[in-house]
């Protein structure tokens, strides 16, 4: 089914609903007269509770549970509250809506805020598993159908996407995101954004994005979740601050700064990043959100002494909503009266949030989003059938000796085994919102429902990976002493023609505060898979995944290697897809795979370094015991047809500020099955006036063709494509050579160079 068709289709669904957006659109036309008119009503606590965020996981429904929650409860009858998370209810949004409106004295209405990261009922692949596919179209819908899933519930802001440019398989927040370049994450973001938030606001069935975390969370010291970063001004601006400078321009409704510190000063209170740059150079107009008590742990960082202090810190560096820390609502008042903070700050950072929601239409309804009706003409099942497209254009294959795959007919035999095989909760995924445990198709129930009666497929656990619930309390208890079932597994491995391993991670060894020294196969997951290698070669290993993993021993000793990632609700369904070739693989890796951990961070666009190499002498970049490459580079994604490319030519080899330049490239299908290519262009400013990657992707195109069938494809290039943050401490081009690199990943390449003159 085409995504175009989703989209008409997802258009008729909701027509009736969407009748009254023309009229929406004009009652906002004004928001910010309106945004003034009440902003001058209101008391400096008024003002001051616009900024406060409470978590709603208290029972809204019923009286509340303690003092605090009675406290918190008084709060939004007062008008003290201006948006809530995790109030996970209909029942329990509308009451506390009704709370402030049926009580407060200006009756603003509160925004409800929740983590739909990959989904909200129907769960899509983890965001660094969808960016495998490259296919902005389908993330684009993916991330509609959430926000349509969101909107049924009340939710009608989502803190997400994450666009933080992540380097370091160790981090376990790298399945949030979508990899190492930000190129392609840029391109991500602004397809989820335009996803969420539609055309307009207003609409009935679009939510508020959230661009996060503002900045530099990727690169945190060791992979370590929250730990320091170091960053100088030069990979800042090129490298990081790209995906977040074309979500403003995409005008996503807010920003959410980050935990991290960059250069001893934490981002939330960084004056630079919020004020100086996000709401001056780039005259954004959205609120920025704390993240969760990061203002508060502002203290721990060592910046600021109390509460109170830190609340000054970070109003004067542009941080508007306080997430559940606390330290707005007991400070900022204070600080105002006592003449230690500018009022003006206030009123700015109430604008942007009443800007909001006034754009959301909250004024005109505040119980906009509690509408029964949503839900009623949402047809689950046309969204699942989407989810298990995307996921299957979202597998990547990396090896298929002898090809192994697609499974043929005439295998009659199937042993599907690992403790993953039969799991249906870890391709959930973390963060999972309201997607339900133990509900996603599994590996073996997807073969099964693929074979035909006369083709036998049987399961043996082998062994168990021992990690079962998700809290945030968890400590991970991984098995590395039950081998009890090794026996079955190794006798059904050996009277099978065919061996499917379903290795990987648990859904949550990968998330928030999921940083892992290690990145291999846990528990005896590698001892198993050698002994099964010992009585049957003929393996496949399909990992379940949210991070890069180490897999150098796979890589030498199988055949045939499938990334399946964390895929969500329909994972085993789109994985047999893969495997019967139902479904031609194109997914293609938005991460290096490194060979050892110890190559952590790894990624493509590196420096050259003063010793890129050095012949047969020991002094140079390198390591002395593996190689300095990644074992599969970023871009890399294998298909079951082949694809041949031509000769790589420009329409000039000379460039200035006034004309653009095509790069055009033939490639053929030389296989015997249809299949698509993603067509790379990287670019490399070979002399600047600072150092520059030895490339940086540019550009690419997804190509669908037939058996024997050669396409041209162009690539225009445009001065824009060439500028960088240079040392004059501004984004321009600067004269020079330039190489450029066309081809399937951003190893295996055709060349050509070109000159560029102001």
């Amino acid at each position: 089914m085409k995504n175009s068709f989703l989209y008409s289709l997802l258009i008729l669904s909701f027509s009736g609903m969407n009748a009254q957006n023309s009229e929406i659109k004009s009652s906002i036309k004004n928001v910010e007269t309106k945004v003034d008119s009440v902003l001058s009503l209101m008391t400096l606590e008024e003002k001051v509770g616009q900024l406060v965020q409470y978590s709603g996981s208290w029972d809204l429904t019923g009286p509340a549970s303690d003092l605090n929650d009675k406290q918190k409860e008084t709060n939004l009858k007062e008008g003290l509250v201006g948006t809530m998370l995790n109030v996970l209810t209909m029942e329990g949004k509308r009451k506390a809506q009704k709370l402030v409106m049926e009580n407060s004295r200006m009756k603003i209405p509160l925004i409800f805020g929740y983590d739909v990261i990959h989904g909200y009922k129907t769960i899509f692949p983890v965001p660094l598993g969808e960016t495998a596919s490259w296919d902005l179209e389908a993330m684009e819908l993916s991330a509609r159908i959430a926000a349509i899933e969101s909107v049924a519930e009340g939710v009608n802001w989502t803190f997400s996407p994450m666009i933080d440019v992540s380097r370091d398989a160790r981090w376990g927040r790298i399945m949030e995101g979508s990899g190492e370049d930000p190129y392609l994450t840029s391109l991500v973001g602004v397809a989820k954004i335009k996803g969420y938030q539609g055309d307009d606001l207003a609409g009935d069935l679009t939510i508020a994005a959230t661009a996060k975390h503002f900045a530099g969370y990727g690169f945190a010291e060791a992979g370590r979740d929250y730990n320091t970063v170091n960053l100088g001004e030069n990979e800042l601006q090129n490298t990081v601050l790209p995906p977040f400078k074309a979500a403003a321009k995409a005008g996503v409704a807010s920003f959410m700064n980050s935990f991290n510190e960059i250069d001893g000063l934490p981002s939330t209170g960084n004056k630079y990043l919020q004020r100086e740059l996000l709401k001056g150079e780039w005259n954004w107009n959205g609120l920025v959100v704390s993240d969760w008590a990061s203002i508060p742990e502002m203290i721990v960082h060592g910046i600021a002494k109390d509460k109170k202090q830190a609340s000054q810190i970070a109003m004067n560096a542009g941080s508007d909503v306080d997430m559940e820390g606390g330290a707005y609502e007991t400070s900022l008042v204070e600080l105002v009266e006592e003449g230690s903070l500018d009022g003006a700050l206030i009123d700015d950072s109430v604008r942007r949030v009443l800007r909001v929601k006034f754009k959301l239409g909250l004024f005109d309804d505040p119980y906009k989003y509690n509408n029964p009706e949503v839900e009623k003409n949402i047809s689950y099942e046309d969204h699942r059938k989407t989810a298990r497209e995307i996921a299957a254009k979202s597998i990547v294959l990396l090896k298929n000796e002898k090809e192994l795959l697609p499974i043929k007919s005439t295998v009659k035999s199937i042993a599907v085994i690992g403790p993953l095989a039969n799991d249906k909760d870890a391709p959930i995924g973390n963060w999972r919102a309201q997607g339900e445990k133990n509900s996603a198709v599994s590996v073996v129930e997807g073969i099964k429902n693929a074979v035909g009666k006369d083709t036998k497929v049987k399961y043996a656990l082998g062994t168990t990976l021992g990690i079962s619930e998700g809290s945030f309390l968890l400590s991970l208890e991984i098995n590395k002493s039950d081998r009890s079932g090794f026996k079955e597994a190794i006798e059904l491995a050996k009277n099978s023609e065919l061996v499917v391993m379903v290795l990987g991670e648990d859904a949550f060894q990968a998330g928030e505060g999921r940083s892992q020294a290690k990145i291999g196969l846990a528990g005896l997951q590698q001892e198993l898979l050698e002994e099964i290698k010992k009585v049957n070669s003929n393996i496949v290993l399909v990992l379940i995944n949210g991070r890069p993993m180490e897999i150098s021993w796979s890589s030498e000793n199988l055949p045939a290697i499938v990334v399946a990632w964390q895929l969500g609700t329909e994972s085993g369904n789109a994985i047999a897809d893969v495997l019967f070739g139902k479904y031609n693989p194109s997914g293609k890796l938005p991460v290096s795979f490194p060979r050892l951990v110890g190559q952590e961070p790894l990624y493509y666009n590196q420096k050259n370094t003063g010793r890129p190499t050095n012949g047969e002498h020991v002094t140079y970049s390198h390591y002395t015991d593996v190689k300095k490459d990644a074992l599969y580079p970023f871009g890399y994604g294998l298909s079951y047809t082949q694809f041949e490319y031509g000769d790589l030519s420009l329409s000039e080899v000379e460039m200035n500020p006034e004309n653009n330049l095509e790069a055009t490239i033939s490639i053929t299908n030389t296989g015997k099955v249809k299949g698509r290519e993603v067509v790379q262009l990287y670019l490399q400013d070979i002399i600047g006036s600072r150092t520059r990657p030895v490339k940086e992707l540019k550009g690419f195109q997804l190509v669908d063709l037939e058996p024997g069938e050669t396409r041209k494809v162009t690539f225009p290039i445009t001065p824009k494509m060439l500028e960088f943050y240079t040392a004059n401490r501004i984004w321009e081009v600067e004269d020079g050579d330039f190489n450029i690199f066309v081809g399937g990943n951003s190893r295996d390449l055709k060349t050509a160079e070109f000159t560029f003159k102001n």
